[in-house]
């Protein structure tokens, strides 16, 4: 029984893992977006949480993905006077969102969700020699 707790477990791991990539790709997708007019915000980069919860069935604690958080950084500006979206100085706010980040989150996620899928891999090798080690008996 523990082998699927413990498949339970990596499971919720790489769907937490999953919702992460998808905030990720959101953000490079909206990495060079500019705002609709003067004075309107950029795309605002989001940051995924995570909570733990707990199966009342089997008694184990789960990771669950909770809400995005807005990132409070400071927008990058760039001198654009021709640009519709341009104030008074000629400067247009971008995204708060940097691409360097954004692949370092990428590459983290993607290791845990291998890691979570490694240990789901090994217990169901486990399972598999201990059915083989009972058949023989």
């Amino acid at each position: 029984m523990e082998i699927f707790k413990s498949m339970m477990i990596a499971a919720a791991g790489m769907k937490a893992q999953g919702s992460r990539m998808r905030v990720i790709a959101q953000n490079m997708a909206n990495a060079n977006s500019t705002p609709s007019g003067p004075g309107v915000e950029p795309y605002r980069r989001q940051i995924p949480s995570f909570k733990n919860v707990m199966d009342k069935e089997t008694g184990v604690d789960l990771v669950s993905s909770s809400k995005t958080i807005s990132d409070t950084s400071p927008f990058q500006k760039r001198f654009d006077p021709g640009h519709p979206s341009a104030d008074e100085q000629g400067y247009i706010q971008l995204p708060n969102v940097n691409g360097l980040i954004e692949m370092m989150d990428m590459k983290d996620a993607q290791q845990s969700f291998q890691a979570n899928l490694n240990l789901i891999k090994a217990s169901r090798n486990m399972m598999s020699q201990t059915v083989s080690l009972l058949r023989r008996s």
